[in-house]
């Protein structure tokens, strides 16, 4: 069985979702289905939940309208007989009674995530209806039943492969499930949501959870690129990544896939697929435990929003037990470290989370000096580094020598080479990269 996630803006239009439904019929294979909310919904909701907080219900009832009235004109689009239509008109009704019915109660975190919930419920609700319609065998398998998180927040995949296999071996004779991405319930059954990765990791997790053949994550690009599609031109897809690839290019900024939503496949070994709803026909990029791509230099990606700390201390730096102080302040305040290089008389490392920034800064203060540097951003380069063979440091910084770096990283991973440079100079420096890497490459 492949699992396939279509994400919001691959079933945001009533055209679309009869393209998904297209392509997860075109062959008689089983199939588990992953959808997200329809595009512009989970911020709809987000925004309703905040105008309920607020305590301004007139306001939020006009939100409210405002996102019915889109659905109304979706469903008027997807459905063909006046059945299919009845059956969305219920759908309808019915979700939107729950979100008109939480303005006139006390509004907290509880309720927040049942109202963000709402989106992959109204989704799939109605798009299994249209299934149906069109005389697809599909069930629908509630993500609630069997998609839950511990006290940390983190999946109970013995849970979901148990649950899961056991409502899918109960209906034998279907040939299509559809489940939510995304949501989930927490220790106290109460429903909550995986944030990290959303429904990406929904169908890592059931893919691993049923060891499926193949996870196919199906969004409006044709596959990952080797740099940003927005800022540089000629990039092109990338036909092979390993795992440890795919997530070092998700962390540093590559915005298709999140780099926590592979991990469950990675772990069964389970390919990852990432194709284009827009373009089927597109190879995409395949991601496994290893790869026959044998250019050696992959992709560029770049992360924004970087504070850099320099941290000295002539009295203690060379001191047993410096840096494990350093780390302590940083671990109190549960902010990562993103990049982190060392000298005789400095540490210099980067965080891409300032909210705790001042406090962390008064603690530093109390045993060293501390200089920070906002506005920074890191580029990331990534491929096959282990021996360096073909000179790669040298092209890389070749590319960019007429670009100021701020800090360098290379060796904490065979796959990567960080360097971070101040947010005015990023697209300089993906372009500059993208011309010394890969077009001049392609040149010779």
């Amino acid at each position: 069985m492949k699992v396939l996630k279509f994400g919001g803006t691959s079933v945001g239009k009533p055209e679309r979702m009869h393209a998904v439904a297209r392509l997860i019929t075109q062959d008689d294979a089983r199939k588990l289905v992953v959808l997200s909310a329809v595009s512009g919904t989970t911020n709809s909701l987000i925004e309703i939940g905040d105008l309920i907080g607020k305590g301004d219900p007139a306001a939020a009832t006009a939100a409210i309208d405002k996102l019915h009235g889109s659905y109304q004109a979706f469903i008027g689009g997807l459905y063909g007989t006046p059945g299919g239509l009845a059956k969305g008109q219920a759908v309808i009704a019915e979700h939107f009674g729950f979100i008109r019915s939480l303005t006139g109660k006390p509004y907290a975190v509880k309720e927040s995530k049942e109202l963000v919930a709402e989106g992959e419920l109204i989704s799939t609700q109605l798009f299994i209806a249209y299934l149906h319609e069109t005389g697809v065998n599909a069930a629908l398998l509630p993500a609630l039943d069997f998609m839950r998180i511990d006290a940390d927040e983190e999946p109970v995949l013995d849970f979901t492969e148990r649950e899961l296999g056991k409502a899918i071996a109960a209906q034998p004779g279907v040939d299509i499930f559809i489940t939510q991405g995304y949501i989930c319930r927490n220790p106290g059954g109460e429903i909550d949501n995986l944030k990290r990765g959303g429904s990406d990791y929904t169908a890592s997790l059931v893919g691993a959870a049923i060891r499926a053949e193949e996870v196919q994550i199906w969004t409006d690009i044709d596959g990952m690129h080797n740099n940003d599609p927005r800022i540089v031109k000629n990039t092109f897809p990338i036909a092979e990544l390993s795992f440890d690839e795919a997530a070092e290019l998700a962390y540093f900024g590559a915005k298709i896939l999140h780099p926590f939503s592979i991990r469950p496949a990675k772990l069964y070994n389970i390919p990852v697929r990432l194709l284009n709803t827009m373009q089927p026909e597109a190879r995409g990029t395949l991601i496994t435990n290893s790869t026959t791509e044998e250019r050696d230099i992959k992709a560029i990606a770049a992360k924004d929003g970087i504070t850099a700390i320099r941290i000295q201390s002539s009295r203690m730096l060379l001191a047993y037990g410096f840096l494990t102080k350093v780390f302590e302040v940083f671990q109190r305040y549960k902010t990562p470290i993103d990049v982190i290089t060392t000298s005789e008389v400095a540490v210099s490392l980067t965080i891409d989370n300032p909210v705790h920034l001042d406090e962390i800064i008064g603690e530093l203060k109390a045993f060293s000096r501390v200089e920070v540097d906002r506005d920074l951003s890191i580029i990331c380069v990534v491929g096959s580094f282990s021996l360096d063979r073909h000179g790669i440091i040298a092209r890389v910084f070749n590319a960019i020598k007429d670009i100021p770096v701020r800090m360098i990283s290379f060796g904490g991973s065979v796959h990567n080479i960080s360097v971070l440079v101040v947010t005015e100079k990023k697209n300089a420096t993906l372009n500059a990269l993208n011309e010394g890497l890969f077009q001049l490459a392609e040149a010779h």
